[in-house]
């Protein structure tokens, strides 16, 4: 599925259903594949850890890792999703059809062994094959 204009509210209330699922989830934003922002933001009533200047720059790296990710498909099978366990922080990705990702932050003690089968089930329909593992 490519997110057009037309889709943009059908993201935002994905990403409000993600951050509703748990209270530990901080954010669920939707990024192109050239890194800009979609659809998305922070949970009401937080504020984000980075400027927004660093969040431009978060948004292009992430979207050049997506990519990058593809060079080893062939060998390891596709991404999924992506974790990085900060000092502060749990950031996963899920890369979605053309390089569009999906990004969340969430609190450091969220269940992260459940909570990401359970987004790529709400996902599944933005990924360009069907989930296998979950």
């Amino acid at each position: 599925m490519i997110m057009l204009m037309e889709n943009i509210a059908e993201l935002e209330k994905i990403c409000h259903d993600i951050i509703a699922l748990d209270p530990k989830m901080r954010s669920a934003r939707f990024i192109n594949g050239r890194g800009h922002l979609t659809a998305g933001g922070m949970r009401e009533g937080l504020f984000s850890l980075e400027a927004q200047k660093h969040d431009e720059m978060l948004f292009t790296e992430l979207a050049l890792r997506v990519r990058m990710r593809h060079e080893f498909d062939a060998e390891f099978g596709r991404v999924y999703f992506s974790m990085s366990y900060r000092e502060k922080v749990i950031i996963m990705s899920f890369p979605l059809s053309n390089d569009n990702v999906l990004l969340l932050s969430c609190e450091k003690d969220i269940d992260f062994g459940r909570w990401p089968f359970e987004i790529l089930k709400i996902i599944k329909h933005l990924t360009p094959n069907e989930i296998t593992t979950i």
